[in-house]
């Protein structure tokens, strides 16, 4: 379709429209004025937040950050009063502590 075809469909002028294309391509175009030429091509808009990797791998992995995190500081004490874990031990509790992490609420606060 044409710049003049879509400008004559949204009441708009060909300038308006490529001013338009232009800003979609900069990546600052408004929604509202993406909506309107979605109207006038008879389209709906669809707006996502498409994750990169599987959500179940993002929550896995920052469950596991949280966890590693609060077991060093825990581990830091521990070494001053010399009874630090053993390294298979900490495994285990790193892997225990993200399991427990999994669905906590406060998961995604920042550290």
């Amino acid at each position: 379709m044409t710049a003049v075809d879509l400008g004559t469909r949204m009441g708009r002028a060909e300038t308006s429209v490529l001013s338009l294309e232009t800003s979609e391509r900069e990546h600052r175009i408004r929604l509202s004025s993406l909506e309107k030429a979605a109207d006038a091509l008879d389209c709906d808009v669809v707006y996502a937040l498409v994750p990169r990797r599987p959500l179940e791998q993002m929550v896995h992995d920052r469950a596991r950050q949280v966890a590693a995190t609060r077991l060093d500081l825990v581990g830091h004490s521990m070494l001053l009063e010399d009874q630090q874990v053993e390294p298979g031990a900490r495994a285990d509790q790193l892997e225990d502590e993200t399991r427990a992490l999994i669905d906590a609420p406060d998961l995604w606060r920042a550290d």
